[in-house]
């Protein structure tokens, strides 16, 4: 017995020695938010020199807010210290909007970009990831969103091919869905079209016509119609997507 004793003892201790990690193997460590925040801060300003000024705008403007209420009510002090953190706050807000929209400028003219420009719509929208029809030759898409005010179409490449595209969409949901809105909106910088950054904007801003049942129902309808052709290689919505932790310095 003394010997089994022995033996185990000797195997456990070689198991201990054998699975401890080396000395100078350092588990490696995520990113701190601080490093984050810099490195959201260095990508925006390489696309929008002015964030520097807003930001410093925005802090200097809350604490001359905050002093001017802190000498109103004789009381500067406490009012500059309630001041500080709010100025920060504004600030960081400032690199927040500034960084999403350098984000989309970044992937402006890539193949799935509308996509991406859609995903910032959350509560209230049923997102399809992928283009529900492409043009295989040409990389025209189209990215459908559904939401209280209908069904969205997103397109992008060139106008005249995508919006013949959006038609053909347009009348196959028609079928299915015949007395659902749907509106189509071109991406790009030419006359008609919607900037990627204020693509979710202007989602937004149409007016309701579904309640959030409808929404629920015309999604599975128009699930059963899949899309109409393969995904081109060049189309990868998920990489196209800019990182939206990031860009709120998270």
């Amino acid at each position: 017995m003394a010997k089994s004793t022995d033996s185990d003892a000797s195997q456990s201790a070689r198991k201990g020695v054998f699975s401890r990690k080396p000395k100078g193997e350092k588990k490696p460590k995520k990113d701190g938010r601080m490093k984050q925040i810099a490195q959201v801060f260095k990508m925006t300003r390489r696309n929008d020199p002015s964030v520097v000024w807003l930001m410093i705008g925005a802090f200097l403007g809350v604490i001359a807010v905050g002093l001017l209420i802190g000498f109103l009510i004789d009381n500067w002090i406490t009012m500059l210290i309630i001041a500080i953190p709010l100025g920060l706050l504004a600030a960081v807000f400032i690199l927040s909007r500034r960084a999403e929209r350098a984000a989309f400028t970044q992937i402006e003219g890539q193949a799935g970009a509308s996509g991406a420009a859609l995903s910032v719509l959350r509560r209230g929208w049923i997102l399809e990831e992928q283009p529900v029809a492409v043009n295989p030759r040409t990389q025209e898409a189209v990215f459908r969103a559904i939401g209280r005010p209908g069904i969205v179409l997103v397109t992008e490449g060139s106008p005249a091919r995508a919006k013949a595209l959006a038609d053909g969409e347009r009348r196959r949901m028609n079928r299915v869905v015949p007395k659902v809105p749907v509106t189509v909106i071109q991406t790009g910088r030419g006359e008609g079209q919607v900037p990627l950054s204020k693509v979710a904007t202007t989602a937004k801003k149409l007016p309701k016509a579904l309640t959030k049942q409808e929404v629920a129902t015309v999604n599975k309808r128009l699930s059963a119609l899949g899309t109409r052709l393969p995904i081109p290689k060049g189309i990868d919505p998920y990489r196209a997507r800019p990182d939206r932790k990031a860009t709120r310095g998270r």
